[in-house]
């Protein structure tokens, strides 16, 4: 029930930005946080029921990883335009995503997990990163713990 409760904070710490962005008239603030309800809203349709804070937070990290993805796609096509308004959508993102996690944080979090998991080589990868993961969400990238778990465990 904790986390359901903790959920249920950054959801309605959410919530008072949207009132905070409708009263200041902040349009793409305000456009972004609904884009993110809306989403958390989808999310807790499918699992017919609320979200834990983790949920959010990988909610958050997903719609993050697309906005990157659209930069990349809109700096190639010389929409600059477009990079802008992404990356101030992705700067009201990070505001309810929890400070990200130095290499150094991640590696030695990859190696306490090897050692929980016991895991002797590259073919305990998936042990590994189902144990690192939880606690790296929202932090990092999943795609970056993993080239990193890769590198640790085999050399």
């Amino acid at each position: 029930m904790k986390a359901v409760a903790e959920g249920m904070e950054l959801k309605t710490e959410i919530q008072d930005a949207v009132k905070a962005a409708m009263k200041s008239g902040d349009r793409l603030t305000l456009s972004t946080l609904r884009l993110l309800l809306s989403a958390l809203h989808n999310e807790e349709i499918k699992g017919r029921r609320e979200l834990t804070p983790d949920e959010i937070l990988r909610t958050i990290s997903s719609l993050c990883k697309q906005g990157q993805e659209s930069i990349e796609y809109f700096r190639k096509g010389g929409r600059t335009d477009l990079v802008e308004k992404e990356e101030a959508e992705l700067g009201v993102l990070h505001r309810f995503l929890p400070e990200a996690l130095s290499e150094e944080e991640v590696r030695a979090l990859i190696r306490s997990s090897i050692e929980e998991v016991g895991a002797k080589g590259v073919q305990d990868l998936g042990k590994v990163m189902r144990q690192v993961m939880p606690k790296v969400t929202g932090r990092t990238e999943g795609k970056r713990v993993s080239e990193l778990a890769k590198e640790i465990l085999s050399g």
